[in-house]
């Protein structure tokens, strides 16, 4: 075989792995999917399968959701699921779309749209087609321009898209710049499936993506968010980050990131921030073990976000960013907040940010048990992500520095583990609830109570557990100190 045809001998092999994954999956819900496809060609109208779930068959991972087109209308789907769907809802009904679900599967039917943006709205203006080469033409990448008509299997592919799955390239149906000024969020869809599908951008589509990153800003900041998650949970999230980055998308929705990549130091007087940042997140992802986990990935992307704000220059040239982490969690707050993150884990990933260096000056020998207490009280259920955050954090490629760093580490978390033996730091409270508190007081419910409980509680970090004579002799001295008794 030539080297010439040995590259088209590779792909055709590709190919039929992928039709072979897909005739695999297909079969799996062909019961349902073609039962779905009778019904409809007995009301005289089409069905496709349809998008990311063709894609994901030919993947060989096509999952419970189903997605499929067809020249009927909302009103006449519905009229045709009506009793076959054991329920059904009607949440995107303005675009077109109806669900159901059926034998375990959630099925979305979405009548042929003609779909565009008016160029300013944020939101898109829904206009049905007519047929099923066009529906595919208004989607966002050809690997999603596929469909599999029901019930006779029949593959449609006007685009090139199966070339392009086996390629593993991301490519538009139409012009890159027609696709992404009718919805700019492509754009960042482009980012998020080369982090999951670790394919690669066009480079025509890459071109745009640079030329358009403004229109980003007409997207909602939820779809946005969205989309970002998805892109950091995917499997080679670093990717995407660096695209993001590079086409200048992050600076309209994530400018920290963009930051970091400003604070290169030209002499070399600390590490390159950015490319630092990118390693803590692969070294976090390696910590993974059961799926994404949003919450660590986030944390170790926007734990040095507060260097470029807090970079000084000392008189000897040194250069130092004092007190980065807490102004970094301020950014990592108020981004998120802005990117309309539930506040359950803006908090989470905010707290972990502003603990990142606190275990630096541990192997100095200066923690008492006290800090130790502290430490696990301060990150309570966050701190087996800390962990990971602190030791993923050690990106130092002196080798004797990093064997010195990950020693002192174990020997915290042996620490650790040994006084929660002893202590059960797991629920660090007061010696005396706030009834005793009360009680031996004599005072009713209110601000002296809790006074009172926070400072046994330090008292608790500070010595450890205390016997009740002592608890009480301990809270009888502060009440005396503070003139209540």
């Amino acid at each position: 075989m030539s080297e010439a045809s040995a590259p088209h001998a590779a792909e055709r092999r590709e190919l039929t792995a992928a039709q072979r994954n897909a005739v695999a999956e297909l079969l799996r819900v062909s019961p349902v999917a073609d039962e779905l496809g009778r019904r409809f060609a007995h009301a005289g109208h089409e069905l496709h399968l349809v998008g990311g779930s063709v894609r994901d068959a030919l993947l060989g991972r096509l999952g419970d959701d189903l997605d499929f087109c067809t020249d009927a209308h909302p009103d006449q789907t519905l009229r045709i699921i009506k009793g076959w769907a054991e329920s059904i809802w009607e949440t995107g009904r303005e675009f077109g779309t109806i669900g159901c679900q059926r034998d375990g599967l959630r099925l979305e039917i979405t009548t042929f749209r003609a779909e565009a943006y008016d160029q300013v709205s944020r939101n898109p203006i829904v206009e049905y087609g007519t047929n099923l080469t066009d529906d595919l033409r208004r989607r966002d990448f050809t690997i999603n321009a596929m469909a599999v008509s029901l019930p006779d299997h029949r593959f449609t592919d006007p685009y090139g898209g199966l070339d392009d799955l086996a390629a593993k390239v991301i490519r538009t149906p139409g012009t890159p710049r027609e696709s992404f000024g009718d919805d700019p969020l492509r754009m960042l869809r482009a980012a998020r499936f080369a982090a999951q599908l670790c394919f690669t951008v066009h480079p025509d589509v890459r071109t745009a993506m640079t030329a358009m990153a403004a229109d980003l800003d007409r997207i909602t900041a939820e779809r946005i968010r969205d989309e970002f998650t998805k892109l950091l949970c995917g499997t080679d999230a670093i990717t995407g980050l660096r695209l993001l980055v590079d086409t200048g998308l992050a600076e309209r929705f994530l400018p920290e990131l963009t930051g970091l990549k400003l604070t290169i130091d030209e002499h070399a007087q600390h590490k390159d921030v950015y490319e630092h940042t990118l390693t803590v997140v692969s070294n976090a992802i390696s910590y993974e073990t059961d799926g994404c986990d949003f919450v660590l990935r986030m944390a170790a992307l926007m734990h040095d976000a507060g260097k470029p704000a807090t970079k000084a220059v000392g008189p000897d040239g040194r250069v130092s960013f004092h007190h980065h982490e807490v102004v970094g969690a301020r950014l990592t707050k108020a981004r998120m907040k802005a990117l309309r993150y539930p506040k359950d884990v803006t908090a989470q990933v905010t707290k972990l940010v502003g603990l990142h260096l606190r275990f630096y000056g541990y192997g100095r020998g200066e923690w008492t048990d006290s800090a130790v207490r502290r430490y696990v009280t301060d990150a309570d259920d966050l701190l087996a992500r800390l962990h990971k955050l602190t030791r993923s954090d050690c990106t130092t490629r002196n080798r004797r520095k990093a064997a010195q760093l990950a020693a002192d580490y174990d020997a915290l978390e042996e620490r650790i583990a040994r006084i929660a033996a002893e202590e059960d730091l797991a629920r660090v409270r007061p010696d005396l609830d706030g009834n005793a508190i009360m009680e031996l007081l004599g005072v009713p419910p209110g601000p002296v109570v809790g006074r009172a409980w926070q400072h046994l509680k330090e008292l608790r970090l500070e010595r450890g557990p205390l016997d009740r004579d002592e608890a009480e002799a301990e809270l009888l001295r502060w009440a005396r100190e503070q003139g209540l008794v």
